[in-house]
């Protein structure tokens, strides 16, 4: 059974550091493993899971994305954490490990050098995937708005910081303004960084056999205690010593 570990747990809520490779949620249809059932499983043989005491989604992780994420423990503190959640959590902060731009490709350059934003508006092809199409890039304003009418464009806002870049790889921290699904891969891919083993964002490089995306930080207020609560886990530092 994939492993989960649990950071924090009361009454109300659970926080947890999910392993990559596992399913937050189960989609309809899905049988195995997710981290939602290895919680409850953990929490039933401990006699303290019922039909009204459980894990309940409030938010997710891509499978392949590891790091902190939270689930609430009753359907009435899963309403209150996610019809607030925008106030609630002060913070979130990804980290991931990314290809540079290969020598004479035709991305556009970050909006700035080190530090800044990216706006692209995203879409989703036929496999669900999110991306960010190329004709933002490259159309009139007015051909934009013709272009609007016939895909599907959701706004989207990535705050990205580079903490280290080597000849091949980039060390980036990343934080969502929206929390769009696979929001941090397509607008770094969009860029020339695609993250490290993501295939569905033609990453070219695999160093570790996974992808190289991980929450590292869930900074929030506790809906029902008021307390200011901070989890921090650090992504492997093999990461880091990988780019020099």
């Amino acid at each position: 059974m994939p492993l989960i570990d649990i950071l924090y747990i009361d009454q109300y809520l659970a926080v947890i550091n999910k392993p990559s490779g596992l399913l937050s949620v189960p989609f309809p249809g899905f049988k195995g493993k997710t981290a939602q059932s290895v919680l409850e499983e953990i929490l039933r043989k401990q006699g303290k899971a019922n039909n009204h005491h459980k894990p309940f989604a409030v938010h997710r992780l891509d499978r392949d994305t590891s790091g902190v994420m939270m689930f609430a423990l009753t359907q009435v503190a899963q309403k209150k954490i996610m019809d607030g959640w925008h106030k609630m959590v002060t913070g979130r902060l990804y980290h991931a490990l990314t290809e540079v731009p290969r020598a004479g490709s035709k991305f556009p350059i970050l909006p700035d050098l080190n530090e800044g934003w990216i706006k692209d508006n995203l879409a989703q092809n036929a496999h669900h995937v999110g991306y960010v199409p190329e004709n933002q890039k490259r159309e009139s304003k007015k051909n934009i708005n013709d272009y609007h009418k016939t895909v599907d464009l959701i706004p989207a806002r990535t705050h990205y910081k580079i903490l280290q870049k080597g000849k091949n790889l980039c060390l980036f921290e990343l934080e969502l303004d929206t929390g769009k699904k696979n929001q941090i891969r397509a607008h770094l891919a969009a860029y020339g960084y695609p993250i490290c083993g993501d295939k569905e964002h033609r990453s070219h490089l695999n160093p570790f056999e996974r992808l190289c995306l991980h929450a590292r930080t869930l900074e929030f207020v506790h809906p029902f205690t008021k307390e200011k609560m901070k989890f921090e886990i650090p992504e492997p530092d093999e990461w880091s010593k990988k780019i020099k």
